[in-house]
């Protein structure tokens, strides 16, 4: 492109040319780095999100194990251990949802420059972000659930 110009006008100054594709990408490119670090803060989110859910339903376990010990000595069924704790989870989880709902409402107020192609209200995302995050906080919950259902219950009664 260069020669080109020079071929026909020698004096004429031609600054950096590029394509409209690199020039699209070049706009886009701080917008993509925003969207790109709200999707690894999101991550990171989810990750503390588990760990914390795992923490909190590890100590739960560990400070019910006596009444755990009883339930399985009295002949509590083990799958009904494991769903008493995998629905203590889910509760857990059912009400920092609620909360979260109320702070999307007021985040996406805030962020709506940010959305390209995403209402602030869409209802898709919400839905599909709250059941990534029950699903994150079942998983979580199966390793305490399991610990719970395989206490033995003398050692559970002994235990102060």
């Amino acid at each position: 492109m260069h020669s080109a110009v020079r071929s026909v006008a020698p004096a004429a100054i031609v600054s950096t040319a590029s394509t409209v594709d690199q020039q699209l990408s070049q706009q886009l490119a701080p917008r993509r780095f925003q969207t790109a670090l709200l999707g690894l803060f999101s991550l990171f989110a989810l990750l503390l999100a588990s760990v914390g859910i795992y923490g909190l339903m590890h100590y739960s376990v560990a400070q019910r194990t006596r009444e755990i010990g009883i339930r399985i000595a009295l002949g509590a069924e083990r799958n009904r251990i494991v769903v008493m704790v995998l629905r203590q989870g889910v509760v857990l989880v059912s009400i920092g949802l609620g909360v979260g709902f109320a702070l999307d409402w007021v985040a996406t107020r805030l962020l709506s420059n940010l959305l390209y192609g995403v209402k602030p209200s869409d209802p898709f995302t919400l839905a599909s972000v709250s059941l990534l995050l029950v699903g994150v906080a079942l998983i979580a919950s199966v390793v305490p659930a399991c610990r719970a259902a395989s206490i033995d219950p003398m050692r559970a009664l002994r235990t102060e």
